[in-house]
């Protein structure tokens, strides 16, 4: 579904943030988008959704190229942004507006998701919290069934509630036409719901895989003192221990810590991505 060859792109001629970019994401998948600030997350969502024009390479997003503009493109990608406004209007006065843009929008399904949202629907767009334009906006994107959907940090300023109704409802809209792509600090939020995982630093992939064959391969795990255990990528200290991860090579099963995998990656990724080859 999306197909990224030879991707190279800069803001300007000192600063090349992706030099001959690799990346395919089939559909029926929840991806995770990971990285450092800075490291070019928030460029390759704007890039995929057409927002930003690469200098070369090939992109192709579900047959079209982003770049074109075309309709029938813009009909099946559909980006929440970190930032962003929403006009002076109610809701159902923007679903009259802008629902027609996707022809598969389902008013059924939008009402289930902003009832379960708990959303006003006499107040105005702008005058709704952060945390509820956010849910607002999500229920719109799931509800145009586009085969794309891309959120940047969707869980900032959603409370404890939301986010895990946002979870909920986001899990059993994916289906295998579908693909979701979410860049987010905050993985906590996303464990159990996003995978593949893929880690993006300096404008590289550096790290891309399932995470079941992350658990097959890496077993991270608490204990109370560091040893000589060559199989050991990766600690950090904790109260009463320190968090571990180490290859695994006896088929253990742990559970797995998206921030400490990421921390492990970007601090030991030639090790790691040696262990996923073998």
């Amino acid at each position: 579904m999306i197909h990224i060859q030879n991707l190279s792109f800069s803001y300007n001629k000192n600063h090349q943030l992706f030099d001959h970019l690799e990346l395919s994401l089939p559909p029926g998948n929840i991806y995770g988008l990971l990285g450092k600030n800075g490291a070019g997350k928030s460029t390759l969502l704007k890039i995929i959704s057409g927002l930003l024009f690469p200098k070369s390479g090939e992109l192709h997003i579900t047959g079209f190229k982003p770049g074109d503009r075309l309709p029938r493109f813009l009909q099946e990608v559909y980006f929440v942004s970190e930032e962003f406004t929403l006009p002076k209007m109610k809701i159902d006065s923007y679903v009259r507006i802008c629902s027609p843009f996707y022809p598969r929008f389902s008013r059924s399904l939008f009402n289930t998701y902003i009832n379960e949202f708990k959303l006003p629907q006499n107040q105005y767009l702008s005058a709704l919290s952060y945390g509820q334009k956010k849910n607002f906006l999500l229920s719109f994107g799931l509800a145009t069934d586009s085969k794309i959907l891309i959120l940047d940090e969707p869980t900032n300023g959603l409370d404890i509630p939301s986010k895990s109704q946002f979870r909920k409802i986001l899990a059993n809209a994916i289906h295998e036409e579908r693909s979701f792509i979410i860049s987010t600090h905050q993985v906590r939020d996303m464990e159990n719901l996003i995978d593949p995982i893929i880690i993006l630093d300096e404008g590289r992939i550096i790290f891309y895989e399932h995470c079941e064959t992350i658990t097959g391969k890496l077993v991270i795990t608490r204990q109370k003192e560091l040893t000589d255990d060559e199989r050991i990528i990766y600690s950090e200290s904790h109260l009463g221990g320190y968090t571990v991860v180490k290859e695994n090579t006896g088929h253990e099963e742990t559970k797995l810590n998206l921030e400490i995998l990421f921390n492990a990656v970007l601090s030991n990724p030639e090790k790691i991505n040696n262990i996923f080859k073998n």
